[in-house]
């Protein structure tokens, strides 16, 4: 059946914008595309319908969980709108609650919110801005918040701050050396050179230090269906670092792994962010799926490790860690990685409990295989990560969660 009358293509634009606000770019080609697509397949199922759009819309997989999301709660009836507002509206002023939100509804809710008062059959006009600084998420709130918890106004702010997030790693001592008058090492040609203008006679005793160098950044990000409300903030941390290259890192390189390995360095270098991450969402394929930890970790020290670790380098392990099958495998692995690496650092999202303790198996498998063992949950774990890197904070769970293995 095509459609040729009634409203449903001014709802179809009005239901772009509405995904616009949620945080997925949809732009005016493909609304035309959504407008064509539905004349050629009909508005005879829902499910049809849904999957038309689905199709013309979304470009990313992090989306297809908000585009679902903002379906559910526009498509029905008219007074549908109306009604969610009046009661979204004291959730909105309410403080912060303990219990974890879905990301993506919560940020379907606000993008509906900001056409409160707009009924569903009138002409598409510019939507209200909605005010996004409520009074839970000043500054030091923002950085306690749960990346779980946050709205798409909070997900905005906390990409801005990660953006300007360094590492402050304290430099090490390099296998070359330089001239340094207050050393404590002893240049004996250099001393015994400037003999020779004195007759042989060493009047005053050169001396030299160890040249300091930067060191490299490996990241291992897990990008499985359990870490999705943490992935997408992950990378744009890793972004932030591989474009601190240079300054705070001599080379950054980073992985990407859910069931297959991705090596993602080259989209890093892209220096506006979205963009980035707009080509490691086409270069990724296995977004959201399922995890094989030790396969993974396999193909890395197989194929990769003496490419990128052959310089000291510290090892970013982002992962929940939560493998099943394998451990024995995954245990071989954990230590092969560690023996290479300069430190080996485990981000874990699952830290932000207070009464988390090491029960999963592929948990207690890598547990003892790592340097030190810290959350990544908020942007106040991220920053407390560059403190732990120069021993100021003491945010290592390791010998803890250790001791509840005993």
């Amino acid at each position: 059946m095509a459609v040729a009358t009634g409203r449903l293509p001014d709802n179809i634009v009005y239901f772009g914008r509405a995904l616009r606000r949620a945080g997925v770019p949809v732009g005016t080609a493909q609304i035309l595309e959504a407008l064509r697509a539905v004349q050629l397949v009909g508005f005879t199922k829902r499910q049809d319908f849904h999957t038309t759009l689905r199709a013309m819309i979304v470009t990313r997989p992090e989306h297809l969980l908000i585009f679902d999301q903002v379906f559910a709660m526009f498509w029905r009836d008219p007074d549908f709108l109306e009604n969610m507002i009046t009661n979204l509206l004291p959730v909105i002023t309410a403080p912060p609650v303990e219990s974890p939100m879905k990301p993506a509804q919560n940020r379907a809710a606000e993008a509906m919110a900001a056409g409160a008062g707009k009924p569903r059959d009138a002409p598409p006009t510019e939507l209200l801005e909605m005010d996004a600084q409520f009074s839970h998420s000043d500054v030091e709130k923002l950085m306690q918040k749960d990346f779980e918890a946050m709205n798409a106004a909070e997900i905005r702010q906390a990409e801005q701050a990660i953006r300007s997030l360094r590492l402050d790693l304290p430099q090490v001592a390099g296998r070359r050396y330089e001239s340094a008058f207050q050393a404590l090492r002893i240049d004996r040609r250099k001393a015994l050179q400037q003999s020779r203008r004195s007759g042989g006679e060493i009047l005053t005793l050169a001396k030299r230090r160890a040249k300091p160098r930067q060191l490299n950044l490996v990241v291992l990000c897990d990008i499985s269906g359990s870490m999705t409300r943490y992935s997408r903030m992950m990378m744009h941390f890793v972004h932030s670092c591989a474009q601190a290259r240079g300054s705070d890192w001599a080379a950054v390189h980073a992985f990407t792994f859910g069931t297959q390995l991705h090596n993602i360095s080259p989209q890093l270098s892209i220096k506006d962010p979205d963009a980035a991450l707009a080509a490691i969402g086409q270069h990724v394929k296995d977004w959201e799926g399922g995890t094989r930890i030790s396969a993974s970790l396999g193909v890395f020290n197989r194929d990769w490790a003496r490419r990128v670790l052959s310089t000291p380098a510290v090892v970013l392990l982002i992962s929940d860690g939560l493998e099943r099958s394998g451990l024995a495998e995954l245990e071989g692995e954990m230590s092969r990685l560690a023996l290479q690496a300069r430190e080996l650092i485990w981000l874990n999202p699952l830290l932000r409990w207070d009464q988390f303790s090491p029960q999963a198996a592929g948990i207690k498998a890598m547990l003892p295989h790592v340097s030190s063992l810290v959350a990544c949950h908020n942007l106040g774990s991220l920053q407390d990560l560059s403190e732990h890197l120069n021993g100021r904070h003491g945010v290592d769970h390791k010998a803890r969660l250790l001791r509840l293995l005993r």
